[in-house]
C-alpha cells in the first residue's frame, strides 16, 4: 500500500532542546514573581510542593504511561495558597509553567536539514506531529523554531492524559488523517517510546538517531535509521 503520510516526532526528532529542571534559578525566579500575586513560598517550598502535586497526579490518572499537566500541576498550588478566582489563578498558572520551562532552558534549536526534509516531504506527503509535551511549550516552541504551519493534526500527549508508547496517540492522528497504519511511516528518536510503539500498530519506522532518546529497547528493530536527519529521505524512499 502507497505511503500516503509520515507521522513525526518533535524533541529529539525534529528540535535538539536542553532543559535543566534541578537548576535553583527556576525556583527562586517563581517563588519571587509569586510575591507579586501574594504568595509567599520560599523556592525550596515551590519545588516540593511542585513534584508533590505532580506525584499525586501522576498516580490519580489511571493510566498505564501517564502524562503530567504542568498547567494543571501550577493551577492546584496556586489554589492551596488561597488564589480562588477561576480566571486568574488559570492565567497565573500558564504563566508560571512557561516561566518554569524558560529558565529552565538551555537549548532550543532544529537539528541540521529538518527544514530542507520537510520542505522535500510536504507536497507529496500529509505530515502530522505525535509528542510527548505539553502544549503550553510545544505550540509556542514549534513557532519559535519555525515549524509552524507544517503538520496536521499536531497530536500533544497532555491533552489526552496519557504518552508514548500509548498507541491511542498514533491512532488518533490516523483517524484525524482517515489514513491506515499501512500507509504512513513514524519518525522517532526514542526506541521504546517512538519505534516500539509505532511497531505495535504495524507501522514502519524511521529511526532518527539524534543525541536524545533511548537507543535500544528488547525485541525493537526500527524499518530505517537515519545517522542525520538529511538521511530521513532516503528512509522515505526505501520504505515505499
Amino acid at each position: 500500500m502507497a505511503i500516503k503520510g509520515i507521522l513525526f516526532d518533535l524533541y529529539g526528532t525534529l528540535i535538539d532542546i536542553e532543559t535543566d529542571e534541578s537548576m535553583d534559578e527556576i525556583y527562586r525566579g517563581i517563588a519571587h514573581y509569586l510575591t507579586y500575586h501574594g504568595v509567599y513560598l520560599h523556592r525550596w517550598e515551590v519545588r516540593d510542593r511542585y513534584y508533590q502535586i505532580m506525584k499525586k497526579q501522576k498516580e490519580l490518572c489511571g493510566e498505564e504511561y501517564p502524562e503530567i499537566d504542568v498547567e494543571a500541576i501550577w493551577n492546584a498550588l496556586l489554589d492551596q495558597e488561597g488564589v480562588k478566582a477561576d480566571h486568574e489563578r488559570r492565567k497565573l498558572a500558564l504563566i508560571l509553567a512557561q516561566l518554569y520551562r524558560g529558565i529552565s532552558r538551555n537549548r532550543l534549536q532544529l537539528y541540521p536539514g529538518v527544514k530542507k526534509v520537510l520542505d522535500e516531504l510536504r507536497p507529496v506527503y500529509r505530515m502530522a506531529l505525535v509528542s510527548d509535551a505539553q502544549p503550553c511549550y510545544a505550540l509556542p516552541e514549534i513557532k519559535a523554531v519555525g515549524l509552524d504551519g507544517y503538520f496536521d493534526p499536531v497530536i500533544i500527549s497532555t491533552n489526552y492524559g496519557f504518552r508514548k508508547p500509548d498507541r491511542r496517540l498514533i491512532e488518533k492522528a490516523l483517524d484525524i488523517m482517515k489514513l491506515m497504519s499501512a500507509e504512513v511511516i513514524c519518525v522517532g528518536n526514542d526506541m521504546y517510546r517512538d519505534i516500539y510503539g509505532a511497531n505495535r500498530l504495524g507501522i514502519k519506522t524511521i529511526f532518527v538517531d539524534s543525541n536524545q532518546g533511548d537507543k535500544y529497547h528488547e525485541n525493537v528493530t526500527p524499518d530505517f535509521v537515519a545517522h542525520r536527519f538529511e538521511d530521513v529521505l532516503r528512509g522515505v524512499e526505501a520504505l515505499q
